[in-house]
């Protein structure tokens, strides 16, 4: 019974592979310099929200990698950003806040 129901998931699926693979491929390569960046993410278990962008400021806050935010402005290597979560604004370090990059291979 078990062999009946694998074989037609297989074909069914090797037989549409090919053409999603190549379609796939030819929206990624005409369409990557053209799509929006990628957002900013926390890669840190936390960081600190600060007043100004210096380590020696108040701590306003903590932003948690589960935590949606928005970034403002940029001050050398700090975001002021706004926690979509808690609604605090402040400074964090781009050493622990930055986006992810996405290669375009065209």
């Amino acid at each position: 019974m078990l062999s009946a129901l694998a074989l037609p998931v297989l074909s069914a699926a090797t037989a549409s592979a090919a053409p999603v693979a190549t379609v796939a491929t030819a929206a990624r390569a005409s369409s990557c310099s053209s799509r929006p960046p990628l957002p900013y993410a926390v890669h840190a278990k936390a960081v600190t929200i600060r007043s100004k962008a210096t380590t020696d400021s108040t701590a306003l806050g903590v932003l948690y990698p589960s935590h949606k935010f928005s970034v403002a402005k940029k001050s050398g290597n700090w975001l002021y950003i706004t926690d979509k979560t808690t609604g605090v604004k402040g400074w964090v370090s781009g050493t622990y806040v930055y986006r992810d990059v996405r290669m375009c291979l065209d």
